[in-house]
């Protein structure tokens, strides 16, 4: 394959524009925590968060340039464009999603803490809602293999894939655990899975709620995560049917993690009461 010079470009500075606003980010985080450990104010719960999130900073760092480092190797076999190893991709998209999280909801605790006692109802919504947020970021992590092996583009009609419903390629690798992580049609297959599966279960954390008398602001989360839900999938199929566009493939990769602040929120509205972050 040939990549013109007008992509080249395009790809440099997008590389460039990221690896920097990685530096940002990170010293945004790293040297603020610093202070903030050297002050008697804020007590040990806090403190320890703040090393968490320094730590998976620099982790977020190195990740990735382990994983630009796969894309610089020689493959003699291949005559593809160069590319990043999928796995070292969804370990960097990983470990920035789980960063984000932790430090959205240490802010959710401190910023909109919840004060309110839980039936047994709530609480049953409440861990289906953390099975949401693991299903979605799981199906984000799908997703990244998706991107990194360009399986997207591997059969681009739904919801048959081509005129099958079950690829007959779909366990073509040896060993046959290869085909979940190497193999581009099971990969497509997994993930269209996997966000079906999401839908589903937010479907029904909605339907669970509707007899139930949530909260306030966790009634607006459901609603959201209800809607955002098919957005995401809407997304989805329109990526795969208009042959990736990167445009809308990026906005599908931002729509997941939509999904996963959402039902982070909605985790946090049906959780405990304030964490004390802050010594009086």
């Amino acid at each position: 394959a040939v990549v013109s010079t007008q992509s080249t470009g395009f790809i440099w500075y997008m590389e460039w524009g990221h690896r920097h606003l990685g530096r940002v980010i990170g010293t945004c985080v790293v040297f603020p925590t610093l202070a903030l450990l050297t002050r008697p104010w804020v007590n040990n719960n806090l403190k320890l968060r703040l090393v968490g999130f320094s730590s998976l900073v620099v982790c977020q760092g190195l990740l990735g340039w382990y994983m630009v480092q796969s894309g610089l190797e020689d493959h003699p076999e291949s005559y593809d464009i160069p590319r990043v190893s999928q796995y070292r991709l969804a370990a960097h998209l990983g470990a920035a999603f789980l960063l984000y999280l932790t430090m959205f909801k240490t802010s959710l605790q401190i910023l909109l803490p919840v004060d309110h006692s839980l039936s047994p109802a709530l609480q049953n919504l409440r861990r289906w809602g953390g099975g949401v947020a693991g299903l979605a970021f799981l199906t984000a992590l799908s997703g990244a293999f998706v991107a990194g092996l360009d399986a997207g583009l591997v059969y681009n009609s739904y919801p048959k894939f081509g005129d099958q419903w079950i690829p007959s390629d779909l366990i073509a690798f040896s060993p046959k655990w290869k085909n979940v992580f190497e193999n581009t049609t099971t990969v497509q297959f997994d993930h269209r899975l996997l966000g079906h599966s999401l839908l589903v279960a937010i479907c029904a954390v909605w339907v669970m709620s509707r007899p139930l008398v949530l909260p306030k602001r966790a009634g607006v989360a459901v609603t959201a995560l209800m809607g955002m839900g098919w957005m995401q999938v809407a997304l989805g199929v329109s990526t795969l049917l208009l042959h990736v566009p990167t445009w809308l493939a990026a906005t599908h990769q931002q729509g997941s993690l939509v999904l996963l602040t959402l039902a982070t929120w909605l985790q946090h509205e049906l959780g405990k009461k304030r964490i004390k972050m802050f010594k009086r």
